[in-house]
């Protein structure tokens, strides 16, 4: 499989020009870091000035950190988290449909894979809408709503992680590029800490609303955190995957007549 390393579509000389050049992997950066640096410092200040009210639960007991659903859901914290995922969903959406043509030009003649890549990219379209939904709507406000919205974030990052581990498999299978094997290996990695964080968040979730023990809720947090964090690393792996790639923002010229 050979693999096309331009993201430009087809240049008309005389017809367009580049109004703006950026290497994919800024835009993967700035994308990723945009949520990260929004997240952090919604933490660092609930924690720090809104502490009562955002480790407080129904058990009242003993709690020593923010939910992520309590640090974004106080002022001025959800108005900086909302900064944050507005301006990064945009561009999620554009990665979404560039590893969808990605996956299309190498997949076309392998049908069962061609379908997994349909399937992963209406996973990544899903899996933005559930971060939009669970932002713009706070737990403060309607519940039942934000925590769909997390449920739809969680499952459909899961599948789109399970997937793209798929596709990459194959992918590294026949490249000849070094970087494929490395993205395909991280993404392993990203993947396995995001199952196992999942997991013990989901296990001190229940042992907080059954036992209400304290601490329970606090570790709740944290491997909260490292949920996202890990799907974060996941997506940062895309540095690797168009590495040599830019975005070109083109404008058609002018004609006039003379």
């Amino acid at each position: 499989m050979s693999q096309s390393r331009m993201l430009q579509g087809p240049h008309i000389p005389g017809h367009e020009k580049p109004l703006i050049r950026l290497s994919f992997t800024s835009c993967v950066v700035g994308t990723v870091s945009l949520p990260l640096l929004g997240l952090t410092t919604c933490i660092f200040i609930s924690s720090v000035f809104h502490f009562e009210d955002s480790t407080d639960t129904h058990c009242k007991v003993p709690n020593y950190l923010p939910s992520i659903s309590a640090s974004i859901s106080l002022s001025p914290e959800c108005h900086i988290w909302r900064f944050c995922i507005g301006l990064h969903s945009a561009p999620r959406f554009l990665v979404a449909v560039v590893y969808f043509n990605f996956y299309k030009g190498h997949f076309s003649t392998r049908f069962q894979e061609w379908l997994l890549s349909c399937l992963n990219f209406m996973c990544a379209i899903t899996e933005n809408f559930g971060v939009l939904l669970l932002t713009y709507v706070s737990s403060s406000e309607t519940y039942i709503v934000h925590k769909e919205g997390f449920v739809l974030f969680v499952a459909s990052s899961f599948i789109h992680m399970m997937l793209t581990c798929r596709l990459w498999l194959v992918i590294k299978k026949y490249s000849q590029i070094p970087e494929d094997g490395k993205s395909y290996h991280w993404k392993i990695r990203c993947l396995v800490l995001n199952i196992a964080f999942c997991c013990l968040a989901a296990y001190f979730y229940w042992k907080h609303n059954m036992f209400c023990e304290t601490g329970s809720y606090t570790f709740f947090a944290l491997f909260e955190y490292c949920v996202v964090f890990s799907n974060m690393a996941f997506h940062l792996t895309a540095f690797w995957d168009f590495k040599s790639r830019e975005m070109v923002v083109i404008s058609p010229e002018e004609y006039k007549d003379f």
